[in-house]
């Protein structure tokens, strides 16, 4: 991998094989810059969304974790209830960046961060607070290159199968370029505004490209039990507001495992 737009970097540790690129930020987290990452496409023992396993061939899949301390232009650190907008702002960023490798397809955002094309998931994103609570690690995976035979779930796909224009290292290297530089400018402005979605453009650019927004969804809360309803808008906090089918009351969740019911 070569990343010739990856000055959005301050650093990058490319590696052959790792289990979870995760996993090896963190452990050099402690001696390292902000926006520093670690990247592979191969992945052996990678996690997603609550606990799940995500592993893939090697060469077929993009793995990377960037490294992040959210301050502020005068250096204090981002009030943690805004937190929410930084796992988002990288579903975005990933949405347009893989937009530019499919001249077929306009992928679309599955709050919070995963990326869907067709209805199928092509990314999937992580972030996990840093031990000391300072920072976190975000982790992205794409599915670049595996097979119809290959895929992990019958609901996802790989960018190659959705007539990707790039393969190999060029489509790795072209998909990773695109979110660093989109991500760092939204990131840059929401921090230079002390974290306003809505003077930043975050938010808006969150409604405009979440796929979830007028959709029949289920959503699994953390503590168990279920919201069934249709998601209808993204609130100032960065939550999902989910009107129930049941009796019309709104929720807005911060956290939740969702599914589209209209691709079950």
């Amino acid at each position: 991998m070569h990343l010739p737009r990856s000055s959005a970097l301050t650093e990058i540790v490319v590696l052959d094989s790792v289990p979870s690129t995760n996993d090896a930020l963190l452990q050099i987290a402690a001696e390292s810059a902000e926006f520093t990452a670690v990247v592979t496409t191969d992945q052996t023992a990678g996690r997603g969304r609550l606990g799940r396993q995500w592993t893939a061939p090697p060469g077929q899949c993009l793995a990377v974790s960037l490294l992040l301390r959210p301050r502020m232009p005068a250096g204090e650190g981002l009030e943690l209830s805004r937190w929410g907008w930084i796992p988002l702002m990288a579903g975005i960023a990933m949405t347009r960046s893989l937009s530019g490798v499919l001249p077929d397809h306009e992928p679309s955002l599955k709050w919070p961060n995963d990326v869907l094309i067709r209805g199928r998931k092509a990314c999937g994103i992580l972030g996990e607070l840093l031990p000391a609570g300072d920072g976190l690690v975000l982790g992205a995976g794409v599915n670049l290159s595996i097979p119809e035979s290959g895929l992990p779930t019958p609901t996802s796909t790989s960018l190659v199968l959705e007539g990707a224009t790039l393969s190999g290292d060029a489509l790795a290297d072209e998909v990773l370029a695109g979110w660093i530089a989109g991500f760092r400018g939204m990131y840059a402005e929401f921090l230079r505004l002390g974290g306003d979605e809505e003077g930043s453009g975050i938010r808006s650019l969150a409604l405009e490209t979440c796929g979830t927004l007028g959709q029949p969804v289920r959503v699994e809360l953390p503590g168990g039990g279920e919201i069934l309803g249709i998601a209808i808008d993204i609130d100032r906090a960065g939550r999902i507001c989910v009107q129930s089918e049941s009796d019309g009351r709104i929720q807005a969740v911060a956290a939740g495992d969702v599914t589209h019911l209209r691709y079950e």
